[in-house]
Formats: C-alpha cells, structure tokens, sequence
C-alpha cells in the first residue's frame, strides 16, 4: 500500500490551485462586465450626460393607446397630437411630419405619418388635408387622457415604433432636420418596421 509522502501534497495542490485561479479569471471576464453594467444603471455611475437625439425620450413604456389614441400601424409612425383645436402649430407639426416622412428617401416606406385630434377639424382644413395630405392617416383623441399623461395642451410630435411604443417626444417648435436625423438614426438601428 502506497502512502502519500509530505512532498507529494504540494504538487498535487499546485494544478488544482493554477485551475481555480483560471475558473476565478474566467468568472471575473464573464461575470464582471455584467455586474459592472448593473451597478451602473441601479447606483448612476458613470452614465454618460451626452446623448445623440433630440427630442425627449419616452422611456417608461408608455404606448399610443397611453395617450388617449386608438390606431395602429405597423411602421414607423410621426404622430401629431392636438388636444385641443388643429390650429397654426399643429397645422405646422402635421406639414412637418408629411416632409420629414419625405425626407427619409428610400426608407419613406418604412414610416406613415398621423394626426390624432381632440376636436373635429374645420372642414377647410379637412379639405386642405384630403387633397395635399392623402396618406394621412386620422385618429381621435381622448383629451382627459392625454393631458392626464402629457400635462400641457400643446400639439407635440411624437415618434412611435412599429409595436405602437411611444419613443421620443418634440414640442410644436422643433426643428425638422433634428427630428429626421432621429428618425433615420432609429430605422438604421432597428430591425422591425
């Protein structure tokens, strides 16, 4: 019968050492960045200030029918909400919408533009919208509802993803080009719509 000697012991733990240092490295590269990410995000370290958008962004899952508005669509959508009469800034925001779906070139097809009203249009303006505006598409819009969320009666633009997630929010004097950088910054990034 062989016994172990007191020399034979260090060897053995030598390898068995030098594999738990590796398995203790191999966690630290898997596990760490992980740990790292969510410690960032729980404590708000680290987070950077700069952004690469424009608007404001709707970050806590809100989705169009949150705001008051019944319709779907399954694209890209610039969504104009006018809690209170279609007048001078929304008309402006509904002409916007129409150029920055233009603007997007190849990727037109990819959006639609939209207007969700409290009130009922002056039928100058739903005449001026079925001849120069004939892809429009029209939703109602529960006034309660929407200030209830938004807080402030002002027509805004909205940008809403294909699954009807609101993303990014403008107000009535924003500038296009921001808005169409944002929105061809989202359809290179996205797969859907």
């Amino acid at each position: 019968m062989a016994t172990a000697t007191p020399l034979d012991v260090p060897e053995r733990s030598k390898p068995r050492a030098r594999g738990r240092l590796q398995l203790l490295l191999i966690l630290l590269v898997v596990l760490g960045p992980m740990i790292l990410a969510t410690s960032m995000y729980k404590l708000k370290f680290w987070v950077p200030e700069g952004r690469s958008y424009h608007g404001a962004m709707i970050g806590n899952g809100q989705s169009r029918a949150d705001l008051g508005v019944a319709g779907q669509d399954e694209r890209w959508q610039l969504l104009v909400s006018a809690p209170q009469a279609c007048a001078e800034d929304c008309q402006r925001l509904v002409y916007l919408a129409r150029q920055i779906q233009v603007g997007l070139g190849r990727d037109a097809s990819r959006a639609s533009h939209a207007l969700a009203s409290a009130q009922p249009l002056s039928t100058d303006y739903q005449a001026l919208l079925g001849r120069e505006y004939p892809q429009l598409q029209r939703y109602p819009l529960d006034a309660q509802r929407y200030l209830k969320q938004v807080g402030e009666a002002a027509p805004q633009l909205w940008i809403v993803d294909p699954h009807g997630n609101l993303v990014l929010r403008y107000g009535d004097k924003v500038n296009g080009k921001h808005v169409l950088d944002d929105l061809r910054h989202l359809l290179k990034l996205s797969n859907i719509g």
